[in-house]
């Protein structure tokens, strides 16, 4: 398996903040401890260019990102804070997103472990600790560069992602399938937002009360998620990973355990397997307990590799 990393992501600093450099220290400690740097193929990222952040945002955005940390720093909103070095780190991190997809492109399943995150992020507001898209600005330099077609996204996040969801609205092309608690931040996911006019369906939003766990993540998956997929026959697949389900987050109120990871883990790479050819690319969101964001992340990598090793994807 691909993993992008760079120490760099350091260096987004937000100080007490839960999307906190700490993460990139847990997970460091975390990955060298169960030998995974050792056992798969690391991948340093490039940033991407101004242009490339223009595929899912406006200028205006990436003109107030980028003067916010060149003047300093500052709160853009009352959960987002800009450091000097984040417009910097946010252009790496959507740069790890887009190696994440060329590997799976290439036909390597992927895991690029980023900060900051970026599913809130929207085509012209950056919001819910995120800067800029990572996962769209990685598929749409895919479908600049690489003529990629159809592609899933899954964002088992605990929040919605809404700025993946308004920047794919209209777009027939893609499928997001969102599932998180509801109602909770931002507001948005409810049942009922299902598209555009003319992508009516391609969004699909499982909200799920406070104190759900792994039976009805299961369930969603079985029911919905997997459904969706195979009638949606996507190119790509990729993932939006965020740990914050987990029973031990202290930004939620979900029940998911690390061993519900590692199912929808399995469920994904299985669904990857017979829909696109193993092409299968996650990028990290969030999950701030430093605890059970490592241990979910190692269990998420050893299962999708396994399941590779056993023929998931040649």
């Amino acid at each position: 398996m691909t993993i992008i990393w760079s120490e760099r992501y350091r260096d987004h600093d937000t100080g007490s903040h839960p999307e906190r450099p700490a993460r990139i220290d847990a997970l460091q400690q975390a990955l060298e401890h169960a030998g995974v740097f050792a056992r798969h193929y690391i991948v340093a990222p490039e940033p991407v260019a101004e242009a490339d952040l223009e595929l899912a945002h406006h200028s205006s955005l990436i003109e107030g990102v980028r003067h916010v940390a060149r003047t300093g720093g500052g709160w853009i909103d009352p959960d987002t804070y800009v450091s000097p070095a984040s417009y910097e780190v946010a252009l790496l991190a959507a740069g790890g997103a887009s190696a994440a997809v060329d590997a799976a492109l290439a036909g390597r399943p992927s895991f690029a472990l980023v900060r900051p995150p970026g599913h809130h992020a929207e085509p012209a507001r950056a919001m819910g600790f995120c800067l800029f898209n990572n996962v769209a600005v990685a598929v749409e330099r895919a479908r600049r560069d690489r003529g990629l077609g159809r592609v899933a996204i899954v964002d088992w996040d605990v929040h919605h992602g809404n700025g993946t969801q308004a920047i794919y609205w209209d777009d027939p092309e893609t499928l997001f399938v969102s599932l998180h608690q509801y109602p909770f931040y931002p507001g948005t996911g409810a049942e009922h937002e299902r598209g555009g006019a003319g992508a009516e369906g391609t969004t699909l939003n499982i909200p799920l009360p406070a104190g759900t766990g792994d039976d009805v993540y299961q369930r969603a998956f079985e029911e919905l998620v997997l459904p969706a997929l195979g009638d949606f026959t996507p190119e790509l697949l990729v993932v939006s990973a965020g740990f914050d389900a987990h029973v031990d987050d202290p930004l939620a109120n979900m029940r998911v355990t690390t061993e519900g990871f590692r199912w929808m883990a399995r469920a994904i790479a299985e669904a990857a397997r017979e829909l696109c050819a193993g092409r299968l690319a996650l990028v990290l969101e969030g999950g701030y307990n430093l605890q059970s964001l490592s241990e979910c992340v190692v269990a998420v990598i050893e299962e999708i590799s396994g399941a590779y090793r056993n023929g998931a994807s040649q």
